[in-house]
């Protein structure tokens, strides 16, 4: 039985989803609100994509929360669980991309960093990941007719690599002001796995407010190699490692924005033949991600980007360079 204060009008389906606060969902009151927003749902979408598990911890049933969980869901779907492939088709016709600013790597891409997906760099130290995640910080910012989307992005940096003086050159490349390029990018340094996974849960505050539709985490599985070493905690890190990946994927989702991450490389001792480098992470990265680029050097500066695995992409490569203007062609 729900008490006088988790009584609620029921007349949720009524309004237009953007203007509905969590007290309008049936079975949600004011207290029940608030222990909500503490855990990180701030909105409707937040629920509609929670699992019933998480939201049992807080509320204290699994059913209530399955409950919660479906009354969220529909107001978001409006009722449409099933659509044609024809209709996902016209959809995906309106999918929106941010342009790399290398016209060979938007050619390979079919466009650029696709929105609403999850796109991870791959490769060794100086490949150029952390440099490309500099360059999509500012094209994010230019207007589309310049292959951007006119908004902010946000930048989680686990390795204390991000240097506000190249976005400075990059932005000048692109006859950007570079003060207002700064200004556009919300930073934060990530100490250890549990901040960079909280990191994470309070971009949800930032994004709509300050119209962020580009989450870069660089690189993201750093603190998760250092802190959980060995095959004996391998289970542990892999669980944690999955939570903060399904964590992305439904930024993504929800705020329809583009995530990028950069990975490491690690060395397969038991592989003779062929490239004897391996994404760190395993099959939970392998797994979590829409798209999987992986970058290597190669002669006389230049850079080779090549998809290794995409649903939509065949298996091919690009070659670019960096140079003081940034990621270019060559």
């Amino acid at each position: 039985m729900l008490g006088e204060e988790e009584f609620t009008g029921g007349a949720a389906e009524e309004i237009e989803e953007g203007e509905i606060r969590l007290e309008d969902l049936e079975g949600v009151g004011r207290i029940t609100a608030q222990k909500l927003r503490a855990a990180g749902y701030y909105s409707v979408k937040d629920l509609a994509f929670a699992s019933a598990h998480e939201l049992a911890l807080i509320l204290g049933s699994e059913d209530r929360a399955m409950a919660i969980i479906r009354a969220a869901q529909r107001l978001v779907s409006r009722g449409e669980e099933f659509i044609t492939a024809k209709e996902l088709f016209e959809k995906r016709k309106n999918v929106e991309y941010i342009s790399t600013g290398v016209k060979a790597l938007d050619d390979l891409l079919e466009g650029g960093i696709e929105v609403g997906s999850l796109t991870e760099f791959i490769g060794e130290f100086g490949a150029g990941k952390t440099q490309l995640c500099h360059q999509l910080s500012v094209m994010v910012q230019l207007p589309k007719e310049k292959g951007g989307l006119g908004a902010r992005a946000l930048y989680i940096d686990t390795e204390g690599t991000f240097r506000p003086e190249r976005v400075v050159q990059i932005a000048r490349a692109k006859g950007a002001d570079p003060e207002k390029v700064l200004e556009n990018i919300i930073y934060a340094r990530a100490y250890n796995s549990d901040h960079q996974m909280l990191l994470v849960d309070e971009a949800k505050k930032y994004i709509e407010k300050n119209n962020i539709r580009l989450i870069i985490v660089d690189s993201l599985i750093n603190h998760f190699r250092s802190e959980y070493p060995g095959r004996e905690n391998l289970a542990s890190r892999q669980q944690k490692l999955n939570r903060h990946i399904s964590q992305l994927h439904k930024l993504a989702s929800l705020y329809n924005l583009a995530v990028v991450v950069t990975n490491q490389v690690m060395a397969a001792p038991d592989i003779f033949f062929g490239n004897p480098l391996k994404p760190a992470g395993g099959n939970i990265m392998a797994h979590g991600f829409t798209y999987r680029i992986w970058f290597r050097k190669a002669k006389e500066g230049k850079r080779i980007a090549r998809i290794i695995d995409s649903p939509k992409h065949a298996e091919k490569e690009a070659a670019f360079a960096i140079s003081e203007d940034g990621v270019t062609d060559i």
